[in-house]
């Protein structure tokens, strides 16, 4: 049977559907084995020496100091293994990977970050990615609904590492300064609270100039305004049809009328220095923005003392007036890491190593998240971070980041979409339906 581009996307959609409700310039490798021959967590490599190259999209800090010890600690264990580390600029991640994974061996990385969701299949189908092998002892203490977003037809193509359920992180002090004496648990007091942070000069943020910022806010209105069944309808179906896409984007453009963000919000980028929106936040210049739970960990990096900021808050994203969704839904993902076709089987080793409790208690130390592994989550003291733990954990359902889940022809042009609509270029929020309907039929 020939390769048919349609019915590849939607089974991505499928799969992706069945992940999308989760419960309550490198050197190739010295092997030419796949991954998917892994044994458990450590000591089962060989004597012959093995060198692995490791992308991660962390570039300073202890995200980094992370992959760089465990590299030292695995080395110690399997003495043939060395695994050299690599950063990338999360920006130019995943055009460099694509890149890197369609030259093939000699080129792709053997372990490397992975978002999970269609753009991970996307991978799968074109024979780039080898299966993980997971060790009993990992499996039983991730919750299926997180690893299946690293599956496809009963296989495992990546390690969960983190979950990192969204909501707005904002400072407890601007937010009183301005008069606000509770987190708005509606649009509508949203709304309210957003024109008192404007006024006191210290409004919301949104990173436009990144484009996936702002296009997040239009997803979570989908979560609101439209009802579970419709969610999965779209992630098979790969098309808004529901009229509650259309009700979010109206919804999103009723909010970004008040203006409730910072001056030049689409020139202005998300992470990375003190003049993102990050960087605003953790120098008290904006009073919070709507992101995933690596913000404590990015914020911190940014302030004055390169500490984490100890007014930090978070709560989850309001429920629209009349909305479909259940209230409690939260949008997530998880950060994990893959293995590239061309890695050894040792790369399975290190993930089933970098994933055992103790050391997800060190990646979530390091990044200021939320462990995958449920054994390391009681390591979770941040105030903000816990908030956002009892959220996912207390949701009805949970929803993958969008873009992630539709891959990422069709996410490209529903984030462009967004930003069109939420920037000015464009009016209708039909447009944003459109865009999503057009990049489907064309493949």
């Amino acid at each position: 049977m020939s390769f048919n581009p349609i019915r590849a996307r939607r089974t991505a959609f499928a799969v992706a559907a069945a992940g999308l409700l989760l419960t309550t310039a490198a050197c190739g490798s010295s092997s030419g084995n796949n991954a998917t021959t892994g044994n458990s967590s450590t000591g089962g490599s060989s004597s012959s020496p093995v060198k692995m190259t490791l992308w991660t999209n962390s570039t300073t800090g202890a995200g980094l100091d992370f992959f760089k010890n465990a590299a030292t600690a695995f080395h110690a264990q399997n003495p043939n293994v060395t695994i050299n580390v690599q950063s990338v600029q999360n920006e130019d991640y995943d055009g460099k990977l694509q890149t890197a994974l369609q030259a093939g061996q000699g080129s792709a990385p053997d372990i490397f970050f992975q978002r999970g969701g269609g753009k991970m299949l996307s991978m799968v189908q074109a024979g780039q990615l080898g299966e993980v092998s997971i060790s009993s002892d990992v499996q039983s203490n991730i919750a299926p609904g997180v690893l299946s977003i690293f599956q496809n037809d009963g296989k495992t193509y990546g390690m969960p590492m983190s979950v990192t359920p969204e909501g707005i992180w904002y400072s407890k002090d601007l937010f009183k300064k301005a008069g606000i004496t509770s987190t708005p648990t509606t649009i509508d007091e949203l709304t309210a609270d957003a024109k008192k942070l404007k006024a006191a000069g210290t409004p919301l943020a949104v990173g436009g100039k990144d484009g996936w910022p702002a296009a997040h806010w239009y997803y979570m209105f989908a979560v609101r305004d439209c009802s579970q069944d419709a969610l999965n309808k779209a992630a098979t179906s790969a098309s808004f049809d529901d009229p509650c896409f259309l009700q979010a984007g109206k919804d999103l453009g009723a909010f970004v009328a008040t203006n409730p963000f910072e001056s030049d919000a689409f020139n202005t980028a998300a992470q990375g220095s003190a003049a993102s929106t990050a960087g605003l936040l953790a120098n008290h210049k904006v009073a919070g923005e709507l992101m995933g739970a690596w913000e404590p960990g990015v914020v911190g990096d940014l302030t004055p003392n390169k500490k984490p900021l100890k007014d930090l808050g978070y709560f989850p994203f309001p429920a629209t007036a009349n909305g479909q969704g259940d209230p409690s839904a939260m949008m997530q993902g998880s950060d994990g890491y893959s293995c590239s076709a061309w890695a050894p089987k040792e790369c399975s080793d290190f993930l089933n190593f970098i994933a055992s409790a103790d050391n997800e208690t060190k990646y979530a130390a390091a990044f200021s998240t939320i462990p995958a592994n449920k054994a390391a989550q009681a390591s979770v003291t941040d105030p903000a971070t816990k908030a956002a733990l009892d959220a996912s954990n207390g949701s009805k359902y949970s929803v993958l980041f969008l873009d992630t889940q539709f891959g990422e022809t069709i996410g490209n042009a529903l984030n462009t979409a967004v930003v069109n609509f939420m920037s000015g270029k464009t009016s209708d929020p039909q447009s944003i339906i459109d865009a999503v309907n057009n990049a489907s039929s064309k493949g």
